[in-house]
Protein backbone atom coordinates (compact mmCIF):
# COMPACT_ATOMS: atom_id res chain seq x y z
CA UNK A 1 0.00 0.00 0.00
CA UNK A 2 1.44 2.97 -1.15
CA UNK A 3 1.47 6.54 0.77
CA UNK A 4 -1.13 8.35 0.89
CA UNK A 5 -0.10 12.15 -0.21
CA UNK A 6 -3.18 14.01 -0.11
CA UNK A 7 -4.51 12.68 3.80
CA UNK A 8 -0.99 13.84 4.93
CA UNK A 9 -1.04 16.96 3.16
CA UNK A 10 -4.98 17.13 4.77
CA UNK A 11 -3.40 16.54 8.31
CA UNK A 12 -0.70 19.26 7.87
CA UNK A 13 -3.02 21.75 6.53
CA UNK A 14 -5.66 20.99 9.45
CA UNK A 15 -2.64 21.47 11.86
CA UNK A 16 -1.70 24.60 10.82
CA UNK A 17 -4.83 25.88 10.80
CA UNK A 18 -5.25 25.03 14.25
CA UNK A 19 -1.93 26.70 15.08
CA UNK A 20 -2.86 29.82 13.74
CA UNK A 21 -6.54 29.73 15.61
CA UNK A 22 -4.69 28.78 19.38
CA UNK A 23 -1.92 31.18 18.72
CA UNK A 24 -3.75 34.13 16.37
CA UNK A 25 -6.82 33.62 18.09
CA UNK A 26 -5.73 35.00 22.20
CA UNK A 27 -4.04 38.37 20.85
CA UNK A 28 -6.95 38.96 18.21
CA UNK A 29 -8.76 38.69 21.49
CA UNK A 30 -6.89 41.28 23.72
CA UNK A 31 -7.77 43.67 20.76
CA UNK A 32 -11.71 42.26 21.42
CA UNK A 33 -11.31 42.93 25.30
CA UNK A 34 -10.15 46.34 24.66
CA UNK A 35 -13.46 48.44 24.84
CA UNK A 36 -13.81 46.68 28.57
CA UNK A 37 -10.39 47.90 30.25
CA UNK A 38 -10.13 52.27 28.86
CA UNK A 39 -7.15 52.65 31.15
CA UNK A 40 -3.94 53.23 29.69
CA UNK A 41 -1.70 51.31 32.02
CA UNK A 42 -4.22 48.17 31.76
CA UNK A 43 -4.10 48.67 27.90
CA UNK A 44 -0.23 48.41 28.29
CA UNK A 45 -0.26 45.53 30.33
CA UNK A 46 -2.36 43.38 27.98
CA UNK A 47 -0.53 44.31 24.64
CA UNK A 48 2.76 43.62 26.21
CA UNK A 49 1.42 39.88 27.26
CA UNK A 50 1.49 39.11 23.86
CA UNK A 51 4.09 41.73 22.44
CA UNK A 52 7.13 39.54 22.14
CA UNK A 53 5.25 36.46 20.35
CA UNK A 54 2.58 37.82 18.00
CA UNK A 55 3.75 38.65 15.09
CA UNK A 56 4.95 35.06 14.64
CA UNK A 57 1.51 33.75 15.06
CA UNK A 58 0.43 34.43 11.79
CA UNK A 59 3.24 32.12 10.20
CA UNK A 60 0.86 29.42 10.66
CA UNK A 61 -2.13 31.19 8.42
CA UNK A 62 0.40 31.14 6.09
CA UNK A 63 1.58 27.66 5.56
CA UNK A 64 -2.07 26.71 6.03
CA UNK A 65 -2.56 29.18 2.67
CA UNK A 66 0.15 28.08 0.97
CA UNK A 67 -0.29 23.58 1.54
CA UNK A 68 -3.42 24.21 -0.21
CA UNK A 69 -2.12 25.78 -3.04
CA UNK A 70 0.46 23.46 -3.38
CA UNK A 71 -1.56 20.22 -2.03
CA UNK A 72 -4.99 21.07 -3.24
CA UNK A 73 -4.84 23.82 -6.22
CA UNK A 74 -8.82 23.00 -7.03
CA UNK A 75 -9.68 23.87 -3.45
CA UNK A 76 -7.61 26.60 -3.62
CA UNK A 77 -9.28 28.28 -6.83
CA UNK A 78 -12.65 27.59 -5.78
CA UNK A 79 -12.70 28.54 -1.75
CA UNK A 80 -10.56 31.79 -3.10
CA UNK A 81 -13.27 32.43 -5.59
CA UNK A 82 -16.05 31.95 -3.12
CA UNK A 83 -14.38 33.82 -0.01
CA UNK A 84 -12.41 37.00 -1.65
CA UNK A 85 -14.70 39.71 0.04
CA UNK A 86 -14.61 38.24 3.44
CA UNK A 87 -10.78 36.80 3.32
CA UNK A 88 -9.95 40.46 2.01
CA UNK A 89 -11.40 42.16 4.82
CA UNK A 90 -9.84 39.71 7.42
CA UNK A 91 -6.40 40.57 5.70
CA UNK A 92 -7.64 44.37 5.69
CA UNK A 93 -8.68 44.06 9.36
CA UNK A 94 -4.53 41.93 10.42
CA UNK A 95 -2.98 44.73 8.56
CA UNK A 96 -4.92 47.20 10.58
CA UNK A 97 -4.06 45.44 13.47
CA UNK A 98 -0.64 44.85 13.00
CA UNK A 99 0.30 48.82 12.62
CA UNK A 100 -1.66 49.69 15.35
CA UNK A 101 -0.19 47.31 17.57
CA UNK A 102 2.97 49.25 16.62
CA UNK A 103 2.42 52.59 16.68
CA UNK A 104 0.45 53.05 19.96
CA UNK A 105 3.64 52.46 21.68
CA UNK A 106 5.51 55.43 19.81
CA UNK A 107 2.20 57.46 19.70
CA UNK A 108 1.43 60.27 21.90
CA UNK A 109 -1.41 61.32 24.22
CA UNK A 110 -3.43 62.79 21.75
CA UNK A 111 -2.57 60.23 18.91
CA UNK A 112 -2.81 57.39 20.98
CA UNK A 113 -6.87 56.52 20.94
CA UNK A 114 -6.32 56.96 17.47
CA UNK A 115 -4.61 53.49 17.30
CA UNK A 116 -6.47 51.82 20.09
CA UNK A 117 -9.97 52.04 18.39
CA UNK A 118 -7.72 50.64 14.84
CA UNK A 119 -6.40 48.24 16.72
CA UNK A 120 -9.81 47.06 18.32
CA UNK A 121 -11.61 47.42 15.11
CA UNK A 122 -8.96 46.12 13.27
CA UNK A 123 -8.99 42.80 15.52
CA UNK A 124 -13.15 42.81 15.47
CA UNK A 125 -13.03 42.97 11.42
CA UNK A 126 -10.28 40.23 10.89
CA UNK A 127 -11.53 38.04 13.64
CA UNK A 128 -15.93 38.49 12.37
CA UNK A 129 -14.65 37.97 8.59
CA UNK A 130 -12.58 34.81 9.89
CA UNK A 131 -15.95 32.89 11.20
CA UNK A 132 -17.96 34.63 8.09
CA UNK A 133 -15.72 33.03 5.78
CA UNK A 134 -15.52 29.30 7.71
CA UNK A 135 -19.01 29.52 8.05
CA UNK A 136 -19.71 29.86 4.12
CA UNK A 137 -17.27 27.21 3.54
CA UNK A 138 -19.17 25.04 6.22
CA UNK A 139 -22.55 25.58 4.45
CA UNK A 140 -21.24 24.41 0.96
CA UNK A 141 -19.58 25.63 -2.00
CA UNK A 142 -21.18 24.75 -5.15
CA UNK A 143 -19.03 24.02 -8.44
CA UNK A 144 -19.22 23.24 -11.67
CA UNK A 145 -16.59 20.89 -13.32
CA UNK A 146 -13.88 22.77 -11.76
CA UNK A 147 -14.86 26.21 -11.10
CA UNK A 148 -16.75 27.81 -8.46
CA UNK A 149 -20.43 28.17 -9.53
CA UNK A 150 -22.04 30.25 -7.31
CA UNK A 151 -22.30 34.13 -6.75
CA UNK A 152 -19.55 36.39 -5.06
CA UNK A 153 -22.02 37.60 -1.87
CA UNK A 154 -23.24 34.17 -1.15
CA UNK A 155 -21.46 34.06 1.96
CA UNK A 156 -23.86 37.43 3.40
CA UNK A 157 -26.48 34.59 4.89
CA UNK A 158 -27.65 33.67 8.35
CA UNK A 159 -25.39 30.73 8.82
CA UNK A 160 -22.35 32.33 7.73
CA UNK A 161 -22.80 35.63 9.52
CA UNK A 162 -23.61 33.91 12.65
CA UNK A 163 -20.33 31.89 12.88
CA UNK A 164 -18.41 35.28 12.44
CA UNK A 165 -20.04 36.42 15.69
CA UNK A 166 -19.46 32.64 17.44
CA UNK A 167 -15.73 33.56 16.70
CA UNK A 168 -15.50 36.49 17.98
CA UNK A 169 -16.84 34.91 21.26
CA UNK A 170 -14.63 32.59 20.62
CA UNK A 171 -11.16 34.75 20.23
CA UNK A 172 -12.29 36.84 23.06
CA UNK A 173 -12.66 33.86 25.42
CA UNK A 174 -9.21 32.90 24.37
CA UNK A 175 -7.84 36.31 25.11
CA UNK A 176 -9.26 36.75 28.28
CA UNK A 177 -8.44 33.28 29.72
CA UNK A 178 -4.48 34.51 28.59
CA UNK A 179 -4.82 37.38 30.54
CA UNK A 180 -5.69 35.46 33.48
CA UNK A 181 -2.59 33.75 33.32
CA UNK A 182 -0.66 36.36 32.18
CA UNK A 183 -1.91 39.10 34.86
CA UNK A 184 -2.47 39.58 38.19
CA UNK A 185 -4.32 41.48 40.65
CA UNK A 186 -7.20 43.78 39.72
CA UNK A 187 -6.87 43.46 35.93
CA UNK A 188 -6.72 39.55 36.21
CA UNK A 189 -9.80 39.67 38.98
CA UNK A 190 -11.85 41.47 35.99
CA UNK A 191 -11.04 39.45 33.40
CA UNK A 192 -11.88 36.39 35.21
CA UNK A 193 -15.16 37.25 35.55
CA UNK A 194 -15.52 38.74 31.90
CA UNK A 195 -13.96 34.56 31.20
CA UNK A 196 -17.17 33.08 32.15
CA UNK A 197 -19.86 35.35 30.11
CA UNK A 198 -17.77 34.73 27.49
CA UNK A 199 -17.35 30.76 28.30
CA UNK A 200 -21.56 30.68 28.51
CA UNK A 201 -21.43 32.17 24.99
CA UNK A 202 -19.34 29.84 23.33
CA UNK A 203 -21.09 26.63 24.82
CA UNK A 204 -24.05 28.91 22.84
CA UNK A 205 -22.72 29.28 20.02
CA UNK A 206 -21.05 25.35 19.69
CA UNK A 207 -24.19 23.85 21.00
CA UNK A 208 -26.03 26.21 18.12
CA UNK A 209 -24.00 25.31 15.35
CA UNK A 210 -24.23 21.47 16.45
CA UNK A 211 -28.11 21.47 15.81
CA UNK A 212 -28.04 23.69 12.51
CA UNK A 213 -25.42 22.33 10.54
CA UNK A 214 -27.06 18.76 10.68
CA UNK A 215 -30.87 20.01 10.45
CA UNK A 216 -29.55 22.40 7.23
CA UNK A 217 -27.18 19.20 5.65
CA UNK A 218 -28.76 15.95 6.20
CA UNK A 219 -25.02 14.23 4.45
CA UNK A 220 -24.06 15.80 8.09
CA UNK A 221 -26.72 14.56 10.30
CA UNK A 222 -26.10 10.98 8.85
CA UNK A 223 -22.36 11.55 9.73
CA UNK A 224 -22.97 12.07 13.47
CA UNK A 225 -26.20 10.23 14.11
CA UNK A 226 -25.77 6.77 11.83
CA UNK A 227 -25.13 3.80 13.99
CA UNK A 228 -22.13 3.24 14.85
CA UNK A 229 -20.83 7.11 14.26
CA UNK A 230 -23.16 8.16 17.04
CA UNK A 231 -21.62 5.97 19.07
CA UNK A 232 -18.24 6.40 18.42
CA UNK A 233 -18.08 10.42 18.26
CA UNK A 234 -20.65 10.96 21.62
CA UNK A 235 -17.50 11.61 23.65
CA UNK A 236 -16.86 14.96 21.69
CA UNK A 237 -19.75 16.21 22.92
CA UNK A 238 -19.64 14.63 26.46
CA UNK A 239 -15.62 16.03 26.53
CA UNK A 240 -17.56 19.47 25.92
CA UNK A 241 -19.48 19.35 28.91
CA UNK A 242 -16.80 18.28 31.03
CA UNK A 243 -14.26 20.88 29.49
CA UNK A 244 -16.41 23.64 30.33
CA UNK A 245 -17.29 21.98 33.62
CA UNK A 246 -13.68 22.78 34.57
CA UNK A 247 -13.44 26.04 33.03
CA UNK A 248 -15.96 27.11 35.55
CA UNK A 249 -14.45 25.53 38.76
CA UNK A 250 -11.50 26.88 37.19
CA UNK A 251 -12.35 30.59 36.88
CA UNK A 252 -14.25 30.30 40.82
CA UNK A 253 -11.13 28.61 42.45
CA UNK A 254 -8.96 31.09 41.05
CA UNK A 255 -6.91 28.50 38.82
CA UNK A 256 -4.24 30.82 36.46
CA UNK A 257 -3.39 28.09 33.77
CA UNK A 258 -6.45 25.77 33.77
CA UNK A 259 -8.90 28.41 32.16
CA UNK A 260 -6.44 29.30 29.43
CA UNK A 261 -6.03 25.15 28.54
CA UNK A 262 -9.63 24.61 29.05
CA UNK A 263 -10.19 27.51 26.28
CA UNK A 264 -8.03 25.66 23.79
CA UNK A 265 -9.86 22.47 24.74
CA UNK A 266 -13.09 24.02 23.85
CA UNK A 267 -11.38 25.32 20.18
CA UNK A 268 -9.87 21.80 19.98
CA UNK A 269 -13.47 19.69 20.37
CA UNK A 270 -15.54 22.37 17.95
CA UNK A 271 -12.26 21.94 15.45
CA UNK A 272 -12.73 17.89 16.10
CA UNK A 273 -16.66 18.09 15.25
CA UNK A 274 -16.04 20.42 12.12
CA UNK A 275 -13.01 17.86 10.93
CA UNK A 276 -15.71 14.89 11.49
CA UNK A 277 -18.70 16.62 9.47
CA UNK A 278 -16.54 17.34 6.48
CA UNK A 279 -14.26 14.41 6.14
CA UNK A 280 -13.26 13.65 3.20
CA UNK A 281 -14.22 16.81 1.39
CA UNK A 282 -12.00 19.50 0.81
CA UNK A 283 -14.57 21.27 -0.60
CA UNK A 284 -17.84 21.05 0.96
CA UNK A 285 -19.62 19.38 0.21
CA UNK A 286 -19.03 17.68 -3.45
CA UNK A 287 -15.35 17.77 -3.68
CA UNK A 288 -12.92 14.82 -1.77
CA UNK A 289 -9.37 15.57 -1.03
CA UNK A 290 -8.36 13.06 -3.88
CA UNK A 291 -10.62 14.71 -6.45
CA UNK A 292 -8.78 17.94 -5.62
CA UNK A 293 -5.20 16.74 -5.16
CA UNK A 294 -2.13 18.16 -7.07
CA UNK A 295 -0.24 15.72 -9.00
CA UNK A 296 1.58 13.12 -6.78
CA UNK A 297 4.72 14.03 -7.70
CA UNK A 298 3.91 18.10 -7.02
CA UNK A 299 2.77 16.67 -3.58
CA UNK A 300 5.57 15.05 -2.81
CA UNK A 301 8.19 17.76 -3.30
CA UNK A 302 6.59 20.06 -1.65
CA UNK A 303 5.82 17.92 1.80
CA UNK A 304 9.95 17.43 1.80
CA UNK A 305 9.88 21.16 2.12
CA UNK A 306 7.15 21.54 4.38
CA UNK A 307 8.49 18.49 6.27
CA UNK A 308 11.78 20.31 7.05
CA UNK A 309 10.44 23.67 7.88
CA UNK A 310 7.63 22.83 10.35
CA UNK A 311 9.73 21.69 12.78
CA UNK A 312 11.71 24.73 12.74
CA UNK A 313 8.65 26.45 13.29
CA UNK A 314 7.73 24.69 16.21
CA UNK A 315 10.83 24.98 17.79
CA UNK A 316 11.37 28.64 17.39
CA UNK A 317 7.51 29.14 18.47
CA UNK A 318 8.38 26.68 21.70
CA UNK A 319 11.51 28.99 22.42
CA UNK A 320 10.11 32.08 22.40
CA UNK A 321 7.14 31.20 24.36
CA UNK A 322 9.58 29.74 27.03
CA UNK A 323 11.67 32.96 27.01
CA UNK A 324 8.48 35.08 28.06
CA UNK A 325 7.02 32.97 30.40
CA UNK A 326 5.37 34.14 33.49
CA UNK A 327 3.61 37.03 34.79
CA UNK A 328 3.21 40.76 32.63
CA UNK A 329 2.87 43.51 35.03
CA UNK A 330 2.39 47.38 34.76
CA UNK A 331 5.99 49.13 34.10
CA UNK A 332 6.98 45.46 32.67
CA UNK A 333 7.15 44.33 29.01
CA UNK A 334 8.41 44.03 25.84
CA UNK A 335 7.76 47.36 24.11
Amino acid sequence: MGIDLAVIWAVIILFGVMMYVVMDGFDLGIGLLYPFFPAKAERDVMMNTVAPVWDGNETWLVLGGAGLLAAFPLAYSVVLSALALPLIAMLIGLVFRGVAFEFRFKANARERPFWDRAFTWGSFTATYFQGVALGAYLDGIPVRGRAFAGHPLDWIAPFPLFVGAGLVATYALLGSTWLVMKTDGPLQQRVRAIAGYLTWAVLGAIAIVSLWTPLTHPDVAARWFRFPNVVLFAPVPLLVGAVAWLMFRALKHGGDTMPFLCALALVFLGYTGLFISLWPNVIPSSVTLWQASAPPQSQGFALVGALAIIPVILMYTAWSYYVFRGKVRHGEGYH
